[in-house]
């Protein structure tokens, strides 16, 4: 049986860590958002806003992370395996703050695919700020057009989860798994 990979995706603060860990919470093998280990990584390092002030080395250590997670799910015994964000995240973001990119970045995105992604939208209700979420609200709005912009691009289509309590939004997903 091949392992089926599910990415829960969509622009910052719409609950995406929630609904990963409650997946967690009921058995289900998850991988957790690489960028905020990226995020304390660099801070240890003195580099408060590595994301502002070198976004190529950034995006590269988050492609790199979200590659390795990819590839841990080759020698999963599991049915799903799912991922907080995917590889098309890292080229979304580098197209929202207008970035340029080598190639690699989009070709990685065709090289490397989930089986189904998922999106949660922009919800002000939920939308809050931390250590690592510098983003206002609005931003966040057009990061999530960037995600869906990206996904199509790479031949997915957008499953859109509703806003809604967190165990709704769980047995939405689940329910639509493939």
């Amino acid at each position: 049986m091949e392992t089926k990979r599910i990415v829960i995706t969509g622009g910052p603060g719409t609950g995406k860590t929630s609904v990963i860990q409650l997946l967690e919470e009921k058995g289900y093998s998850c991988l957790p958002e690489v960028s905020r280990e990226v995020i304390r990584s660099a801070k240890k390092e003195g580099i408060d806003q590595l994301f502002l002030e070198k976004p190529l080395l950034f995006s590269q250590l988050l492609l790199d992370g979200r590659i390795e997670q990819y590839k841990q799910a080759e020698v999963s015994s599991e049915e799903y395996v799912f991922y907080d964000r995917g590889i098309p995240d890292v080229v979304a973001y580098l197209d929202f703050a207008g970035n340029d990119y080598p190639p690699l970045f989009r070709e990685v995105c065709h090289t490397y695919t989930y089986t189904t992604v998922f999106f949660l939208p922009p919800w002000e209700d939920i939308y809050t700020c931390d250590q690592e979420r510098y983003e206002s609200f609005d931003q966040a709005c057009l990061i999530h057009k960037h995600l869906s912009e990206t996904y199509i691009r790479s031949g997915y289509p957008i499953k859109e989860v509703p806003c809604s309590s967190l165990e709704e939004r769980v047995s939405f997903i689940l329910e639509h798994l493939p």
